[in-house]
């Protein structure tokens, strides 16, 4: 057993990303190990497909997607819904 909770925040660098880095490290203590994963990185989005991530920034700990992270990213009927593909 490890004597840190495991933190890998999946960021693409944007704005928004970056202050969910920034609170993810605000909040965390001395147990937490936190690391943050680049998606331009093939192996990380394959990681991050692998948990269910479909969008960042999303947070995992110890292995497992944190459930405000889960059940995002986009829908094709919400999408087309509001107007996308349809003739004006």
């Amino acid at each position: 057993m490890t004597d840190k909770h495991q933190i890998e925040v999946f960021s693409a660098g944007c704005a928004v990303c970056e202050e969910a880095i920034a609170k993810v490290n605000e909040i965390a203590c001395p147990s937490c190990a936190v690391t943050v994963l680049d998606m331009t990185d093939p192996a990380v989005a394959e990681q991050a497909k692998g948990l269910g991530i479909q969008s960042v920034p999303a947070v995992a700990i110890n292995g497992e997607l944190a459930d405000c992270c889960a059940g995002r990213g986009i829908d094709e009927d919400t999408l087309r819904a509001a107007g996308l593909g349809q003739p004006l």
